[in-house]
This record gives structure tokens, sequence and C-alpha cells, in this order.
């Protein structure tokens, strides 16, 4: 298959530095997440003649799903690692298979309030008051790392919070003189916090001494013809390199690559399309997600000028639906949705009496509401004698206003569903449409047959974005709920349980996941049970990790 040339004039973009790069699909969405020392050089491979004569199916399988590719570039091979891993985990690729999963790199940490503080390896950064150094790319370098750092600073390794004599006794670091050993009072508790302190400005990058002292033994020991001794420090300075390198952390990555080639284009041509008086600045798409009547949830995904807005997602678990129902379901969601909005706008400025009253008050509130919504995207409210426009603003608001355009996945019975719960709240106004999986149909409220517009059109392109935004919300949504039905579902297979137990357990503990985490003295601790059956209950759970 020929590159087309939008690929082309990419590949001629890409600098020779090392990096990440997102393969993506014509929908937007990014199929694969790769890292490289020379983008460059590495993205270019994918698309040689030569690579696609090969007999690796899912490598063809890639290249001809690509339809667009974006790069971030980095400044050294371990922050590309970092970033790489980050990016997998939030986008979840199709075609990568390693970094899915919730691991994380490991990071150290010190809590100077501790009684004796002592650094340990973490890989989840938390709000404790702790200080934290990392994360690292390579785990092997930064234990040996840490093994270096507590023998050249004298610091203790051992695990109690508060260790004392009896620990002491059987302490390995103690009588092997690597730590000065504060537990049993051979230096103070301020002579130990200097030690500690030195040990973070080490972490920080001032290692030059301790640098100097391995490069100097190690050429003795070349000189020597130890070599074997020479290798080992020559390991150690690379791990020292690697643990007190300077690299982006990437915790908070903001998302800087595109959802599409052009999301305003999209936009512009959708609100063609329908028809539109302007753009649509703000999208609101629903969907619902069941399993044969169970667990019935719908989401609510918001796009914000065409890009994903996070901050304003909503999901819902059905209240008055008790069977699988996708109409009743998608008629309550938009009832709650827009009843809570519909307050929270009117309480944003309108005069709760006008808002409450039932007779003669719709087309004033729908007035305010358009000024509020106006207002709110940045644009002056309407006035009969002031015509002037201000430019829309990128960034979301802050404050609750309604959509511009209302997003339901499915077809004329979901649409007619939403449409009779608008028309309640006095916003059948909002323009909303519904977009049918099968042939990616459009169906209009007041057009008898459904639009067909083509996969290649950019409006569809931007409303698929924003159905399959809603259907993975909301299948993580139902995946979540089942997850911990099945979890506590555990408790009903052990014998000596009944439902008033169960609940005691989990008044106690929360889940099923911090009860095996629990002691047997904090099992017995609840009421109903005691040691022996603490005992057997702490088995049970252990021998059903899987």
């Amino acid at each position: 298959m020929p590159i087309s040339d939008h690929i082309r004039n990419k590949l001629s973009q890409i600098p020779h530095r090392p990096g990440v790069y997102l393969h993506k699909d014509r929908f937007g969405t990014v199929i694969y997440v790769g890292k490289a020392r020379d983008l460059r050089k590495r993205v270019s491979q994918y698309f040689h003649p030569s690579r696609r004569m090969g007999w690796d199916l899912k490598f063809n399988a890639l290249v001809e799903a690509i339809h667009d590719l974006d790069w971030h570039v980095v400044k050294s091979e371990p922050e590309s690692l970092l970033l790489e891993s980050k990016l997998i985990k939030e986008f979840q690729p199709r075609f990568n298979i390693d970094l899915k999963d919730d691991k994380r790199f490991l990071m150290l940490k010190v809590n100077l309030n501790d009684p004796i503080p002592r650094f340990t390896l973490t890989r989840l950064r938390k709000d404790d008051g702790c200080i934290y150094f990392g994360p690292f790319a390579h785990s092997g370098s930064v234990r040996r790392a840490l093994t270096l750092m507590r023998r050249k600073f004298h610091l203790r390794g051992c695990r109690p919070l508060t260790p004392g004599e009896a620990d002491y006794k059987h302490c390995l670091y103690g009588n092997l003189k690597h730590c000065t050993a504060p537990c049993i009072g051979n230096v103070s508790r301020e002579q130990y916090l200097a030690q500690v302190r030195a040990g973070i400005e080490f972490l920080q990058g001032q290692t030059d001494e301790l640098r100097s002292e391995l490069e100097k033994e190690m050429q003795k020991a070349a000189t020597d013809l130890d070599f074997e001794k020479a290798a080992q420090l020559r390991d150690a300075l690379e791990d020292l390199k690697r643990t007190t390198q300077k690299t982006e952390k990437f915790e908070r990555i903001p998302y800087t690559l595109p959802v599409a080639v052009n999301p305003e284009a999209d936009l512009r041509e959708l609100s063609r399309v329908l028809e539109l008086p302007e753009p649509p600045a703000r999208i609101e798409g629903f969907d619902i997600s069941n399993i044969s009547g169970t667990f019935v949830v719908a989401s609510m995904v918001s796009f914000w000028h065409a890009r994903p807005d996070r901050s304003h997602y909503r999901r819902f678990r059905m209240k008055s639906v008790v069977q699988q129902d996708d109409f009743a379901s998608m008629a309550e969601t938009i009832r709650r949705r827009y009843s809570r909005l519909l307050r929270e706008v009117r309480s944003g400025g309108l005069d709760p009496s006008d808002a409450e009253s039932g007779e003669g008050s719709v087309p004033e509130l729908q007035r305010a509401i358009d000024d509020t919504a106006a207002a709110h995207r940045g644009r002056p409210a309407r006035s009969d004698t002031d015509a002037t426009v201000v430019p829309w603003s990128p960034a979301p608001p802050a404050k609750a206003r309604l959509p511009d355009l209302i997003l339901i996945d499915g077809g004329r019975g979901q649409l007619n569903a939403a449409r009779a719960e608008l028309a309640q709240l006095g916003l059948e106004s909002i323009p909303i449409l519904g977009l049918a999986k099968e042939n990616e149909e459009i169906y209009l409220p007041h057009r008898d047959e459904p639009l067909r517009l083509g996969l290649d059109s950019p409006a569809v392109k931007l409303l698929q974005r924003v159905r399959d935004e809603a259907h993975r919300f909301a299948n993580t949504y139902n995946a979540q709920l089942r997850l911990k039905k099945i979890s506590e579902s555990i408790l009903d297979e052990f014998p000596s349980i009944g439902e008033g137990r169960k609940q005691a357990l989990l008044r106690r503990f929360g889940s099923v996941q911090r009860l095996r985490t629990a002691t047997i003295d904090q099992i017995a601790d609840v009421p109903g049970f005691g040691g022996v059956l603490a005992s057997e209950l702490k088995r049970f759970l252990e021998a059903r990790q899987g």
C-alpha cells in the first residue's frame, strides 16, 4: 500500500531525537505507542517496502491501520520509557501488549517526620508528607544505588518503624557497621537526620565526591589487574549515573497531541452538515451499558471544541429501571442529567421564582439560559442594540452551562426517549441527534430518513470519537461494578459466614481487597469472629488470591 502524502509529510518533519511516537487510525484513536532513540529512523521503518514483505501479520495489520501519527521529543532514553509507559496506560492501544497493566516504575521516598527516617522503595506517590525521588526507569540500578547510598551515609535499612534494642540484636546493618544504630542511642536523632539529609542531597545529584572515589578505586583495581572488582565499580558508577540523572517525571502529562488531524475543521464541518448557526463548543455524548439487564449504567462524556473535557464526565447507575430497557434507561439518564444541570445554571444568576414557575416562564428562562451559555463561551450575552461578538476562548468554562449539541448512542428509539425528557424540562431547543453503530447513520429529530455521510466524513469521525469515548466510559463503570460484586461474592463461598458476619467484615474493612491485607488479630476483632474463625478466613482468602 503506497504511503499517503499526509504520512510522507509527517515523516519529513520528525527529528533525529529520542522520544515517543503514537500511531492513530482514521478515527483518531491511538492504536500503538512506541519509543525510540532516533524517532526519524524508527518511525520511517514502519513504511519501508521491505518490512511489508515479511510474514508478520500483526505488523502488516498495524501499518494498514495507520492513518496519522504524532511524536513527543524527550531529553533521554529513560525519559522516553517513562513517557511510553504513561501513554500506554492512558490510551490502552490495541496493538500494544506490554505496559498495559497498572504496575508503575519504582520511586524512593523518605519521611523526615518518622522517629528514625529510612529510605524505602515504592511504586505509588501519595500526599503523605514524604519526600519522593523518581520514578526511575531502571529498577535494578535504583536498588543497587540505594544499597550504595546506605553504606556511604551509614543509613538504616531495617523494616520496623521505630526499631529498638531487640531489633538491633538481629540487625545485619548494625552488626556490619553499615548503620550508625540510632535505635540504641549510638547517635542522636539530630545527628542521624544530618546523615539522612546528606542522602537526600545525594539523590538530588550531589554525587561528585562519591563518583570521584569510585573512579579512583576502579582505576586502581584495573592497574592491579583485579578486573572483576573494576567491573563491579564500573557498574556501580553506571547505576549511580542512572539513579541521579535528571529526568522529567511525567506524573501528569499535558496531552498536547491532537485527537484528530484538525479538530476545529471537523467541528465546522459538523456544524455545516447539521445546519447549526455556529460550531457546537460543548458536545455531550450518552451511552447505556448493561449485561443481560444487570448493572445497568450510563455514561456522559463532554467534548469542548472537539477535544475531551474529562473534568465534566459523569456516570449514572439506574434507579428506576430494573430490567434491560435501553429507551427507559436513556430517558432516566437525560432526566437526571439536565434536571441537575438546570438547577446549577439557575443558581448561577437566575431568579429562583422564575425558575420554578410553571406558566409563562419558559421563554424568559430559555433566554436567560442562552445568555448564560453565551457568556460562558466567552461571547457577550445577546443584546438588541449590541451585536459585537467576542472570540471564544479554548479553555473550558468553570461554571455550569448547557451543551450546544447532545449525541445519543442509538437510533430513532433512543433519540425519541431523550427528546421527550428534554421537552419536559423546556430544553427542546438544544440540538440533539442519534448515531447508530451499524452504518454510522445520523438520526435527526425532524428528518424522516437518517443522514448517511460516509465513514470518511470529518463530521462522522468527530461524532464517532464522542460516541466511542462514551462507550468506553460506560463499559469501564460497568466492569468496576461487576468486579466489586464478584470480589464480595467470594465471602459467600466461606462455609462459616452468614450475611451478618459478611456485612460486619465489609463495614470494618470496606472491601475484600483490604480484608486480604488485614492481620488475623484485626479480623478477630470484628464482632462475630474469634481467633480460630479469623485464622480459617485468612487461610481461605490466601488460597484464593488468584
